[in-house]
């Protein structure tokens, strides 16, 4: 059996994730993920390039269009970077690069991920990736730093 692969979230998740955060202010998404050797344009035609491109740079094509409307979600990205193995973790699990992003809400990330101009080009993302992680994190206080 192959494993799988995630590319999008599931309505179950989506509402799991909208309960979880909705009311309790800027979130941090990290992003893992894997490019295709290849970009597939299969399903997204009017995205493809003229010439074949690989997966990191369609994954690139992706985050130029998007940046503008994470900027107009008041979202800001704090890092991206190329990974390697983990020192810690699965030595058959690998990861192309890793991406934070900030938002300032649950209600500005859904507004953001349901915007109609985004949804036009976020093809590039799917044709970029053969699998990926969204994991959403909120800060907290350093309890061992509290006073007593």
């Amino acid at each position: 059996m192959p494993n799988a692969t995630y590319l999008n979230a599931t309505e179950a998740s989506g509402r799991a994730f909208y309960m979880a955060f909705h009311s309790k202010g800027p979130i941090i998404m990290i992003n893992l993920l894997r490019y295709r050797s290849v970009a597939d344009y299969a399903d997204y035609p009017e995205l493809a390039p003229e010439q074949e491109v690989t997966g990191e740079a369609a994954y690139e094509l992706y985050m130029k269009a998007t940046q503008q409307h994470l900027e107009k979600a008041g979202s800001k990205v704090l890092y991206f970077g190329d990974c390697t193995s983990f020192l810690i973790g699965p030595e058959d699990e690998q990861w192309d690069a890793v991406l934070l992003v900030k938002h300032v809400s649950v209600t500005q990330f859904m507004a953001f991920a349901q915007n109609e101009v985004y949804l036009k080009t976020a093809g590039h993302r799917a044709a970029a990736l053969s699998d990926s992680r969204l994991l959403p994190m909120q800060s907290r206080a350093l309890p061992w730093e509290e006073s007593v």
